[in-house]
């Protein structure tokens, strides 16, 4: 989005809204929390480039030696140019931004030193809005060509859905044709003229993140929302895709919670790069490259959900996320969880005042609460660790943990309780850590550093409130020449009720390979389907309209387990043959709700007179808000509709009713795909 230092305040005060501090209540003696790793459930391998954040022209500290050693010391390995919405302005040839102000020291060749002296992979957005093709080839060549910069990842623009297709302005467009399909037949053209110049660089194009605006709404001639539209034009020619969320909230408690949405988010973006991009869709990657909470900007809130929401994108395997942004400037000052925030969108401080000099901000560069949830993210994930599920049993207490090639391991929890300290109890499966006390490092309220200590064990840990705490592990015995692991699982055929997974054979070690595992994940749980001695596996009894997540080990002959393999998730569909169906479709989006038709025909034998359709709501954020041509109930996520006297009937083979309602959802609107009519589960449509 478009945020510098004029506009933060106002930017700020939108997108934030009341600062009021919603706390859970204060529990006399916090109940132990238990934490569960598995590490028979891999998840995502952390990649170099994981941890990101945003440079922009209008910084002028975005060149300096004292900027770029701060974000090397806190692991930074992509740094974003030349920031937001002024990437639809800029014009790289004489380094100017008309409408906009660009500052002292910040062209591209002093971002590429900053960034070498970083150690940073840079990532640029091409001008979409005010330029042309030619314009970002022109800099591809002068960037690779000319000055041998080797810049790998290039954007074209930035939120360019943000220009007035869907009523809200902000981003520059002079296009003549606001559209999605617009701006996707010209990414192909971008695309094009850019890798004529340097066929190794890998493109990305602009979409929006499932359940944040304009995510399912049509505009104009599209023939869809605009995810849709650009993958079914541009897919063949992209690498990546490049997404932002600011998932706002009217408290820090609100704000820091919606990481819940994370998992469902990518899982629906995946889905609809499987479903329109094209053949081997499955090569375009996802970057997440503007990321901030919605309260508590510069204190505790923003380093926990920077923590948290960082590991859950990097686990759902997002090549980059990059935090909104290096400096921004001083916004709504307020008081949170009893710490000062300056409603400052940058990680450092830019040491600004409010404009009547009523408050200003520590010295310039002074690190920010989420400097430190980076810093530590980046002693938590190192590249070519594996992210291994975590979960707990207490809502504000979140887990995540990765294993190391070395065999070491490392768990991160996040209190998320203002309040109140929580003991923990860390239990773990597929891995041993050996027993003593622990090394831990912990950023709590209010700190200026992160805290090295050796306390506790790997398995009890106390969580003080409102605090990050990570425990760094070592194997307790070491294992001589395990079995690799198992290539990425595949799906070959799905149904209601089973499916085969097959996967690429492991490498074996000192052992042969002895047999193969297929484990299934729910939460931080396994349980293990079955064991073959080949590389293909059929699962029976599964449960139709059901999200599966499955992980394949290799077991040697000597006993050794392998790390997991990739996850694959897959969703088993409904009965291809039943006596009814049942057509969902949804209309005339808005971004948070929708019209809603259920069409429910009787395929049986037999009439039926009366009758009940019933259904789940995939997720908590997703209601029915009003209703015509039924009774509607809502208990939870459990729906039942139930006809009205004159719709009653359903004759045979083919007596059909429909009914409407109005939907709403709070995030990622998953689509229900399993209803039972009397019962019966329906095929769906």
């Amino acid at each position: 989005m478009l945020r510098t230092r004029s506009l933060s305040a106002a930017v700020t005060a939108t997108m934030l809204g009341t600062l009021a501090l919603s706390s859970p209540s204060a529990q006399a003696a916090a109940t132990t929390v238990t934490v569960t790793v598995n590490a028979k459930a891999g998840l995502a391998t952390m990649p170099s480039t994981g941890l990101g954040i945003n440079q922009a022209i209008w910084d002028s500290q975005l060149g300096t030696n004292a900027t770029s050693d701060l974000l090397k010391n806190a692991g930074v390995k992509m740094l974003r140019y030349p920031g937001g919405s002024y990437a639809d302005i800029y014009h790289w040839q004489d380094h100017t931004a008309p409408g906009g102000y660009v500052a002292p020291g910040t062209d591209f060749d002093t971002f590429i030193a900053g960034a070498r002296r970083v150690g940073a992979e840079p990532m640029i957005i091409a001008n979409y809005g005010t330029g042309s093709p030619a314009e970002a080839a022109g800099w591809v060549h002068h960037s690779n060509i000319t000055r041998g910069y080797s810049v790998k990842y290039w954007t074209v623009g930035n939120e360019n859905y943000g220009n007035g297709h869907y009523g809200s302005p902000w981003e520059a467009d002079n296009h003549p044709d606001k559209s999605a399909a617009y701006y996707a037949n010209l990414v192909v053209q971008y695309a094009d003229a850019m890798k004529a110049v340097d066929p190794t660089i890998k493109v990305g194009a602009v979409l929006t993140m499932p359940g944040n605006w304009p995510d399912g709404i049509t505009a104009g001639t599209d023939p869809g929302p605009w995810n849709q539209a650009v993958l079914s034009i541009a897919g063949p020619k992209i690498d990546f895709v490049d997404v932002h969320w600011y998932p706002g909230g009217n408290t820090a408690a609100e704000s820091i919670a919606k990481t819940e949405h994370i998992d469902h988010a990518m899982f629906l973006l995946r889905q609809q790069i499987t479903r329109y991009a094209g053949p081997n869709a499955e090569r375009i990657g996802i970057s997440l490259t503007e990321l901030n909470v919605g309260i508590g900007l510069n204190t505790q809130p923003g380093a926990l959900f920077l923590a948290d929401a960082y590991s859950d994108l990097l686990e759902n395997g997002v090549f980059t996320v990059q935090w909104w942004n290096v400096h921004n400037g001083i916004g709504t000052v307020s008081t949170v969880a009893g710490q000062t925030d300056y409603g400052d969108f940058g990680i450092l401080s830019s040491g600004t005042c409010l404009a009547d000099g009523s408050v200003c901000e520590p010295p310039l560069n002074t690190p920010f609460a989420p400097y430190y949830g980076l810093s530590l993210m980046n002693t938590f994930a190192h590249a070519g660790d594996q992210f291994i599920a975590a979960g707990t049993d207490q809502a504000l207490v979140t887990a995540h943990a990765v294993r190391r090639p070395n065999g070491d391991a490392a768990v991160l929890l996040i209190n998320k309780d203002p309040d109140n300290a929580y003991p923990a109890t860390i239990n773990y499966s597929g891995y041993s850590p050996a027993s003593g006390t622990a090394d831990v490092h912990s950023y709590t309220n209010g700190a200026s550093a992160i805290t090295v200590t050796q306390t506790g064990t790997a398995f009890s840990q106390t969580l003080a409130p409102y605090s990050l705490t990570l425990i760094l592990l070592k194997p307790s015995s070491a294992v001589n020449g395990p079995p690799g692991a198992p290539g990425q699982p595949s799906l070959s055929s799905v149904t209601d009720s089973s499916a085969t997974i097959t996967w690429p054979a492991a490498v074996s070690g000192t052992h042969p390979i002895a047999k193969y595992e297929v484990h299934r994940r729910f939460g931080a749980v396994s349980e293990q389907w079955g064991e073959t001695t080949s590389t293909s596996l059929t699962a029976g009894n599964l449960v139709p309209g059901t999200r599966y997540t499955v992980n394949v080990l290799a077991r040697d002959t000597a006993g050794h387990v392998s790390w997991s393999s990739p996850p694959l998730t897959f969703v088993t569909g409904s009965p291809a043959t039943s006596s009814c169906t049942v057509k969902f479709t949804t209309a005339s989006d808005w971004g948070n709700g929708y019209i809603g038709t259920l069409d429910i025909t009787n395929t049986g034998a037999h009439a039926i007179d009366g009758w009940t359709l019933t259904y789940s709501w995939p997720v908590a954020w997703q209601r029915v808000d009003g209703s015509w041509n039924a009774t509607w109930q809502q208990t939870g996520q459990e729906v039942r509709v139930t006809n009205v006297d004159w719709n009653r009937q359903l004759p045979a083979n083919g007596g059909s009713a429909s009914t409407g309602f109005v939907g709403w959802y709070g995030g990622p609107n998953v689509a229900p795909s399993i209803f039972r009519l009397n019962g019966t589960i329906c095929t769906t449509l």
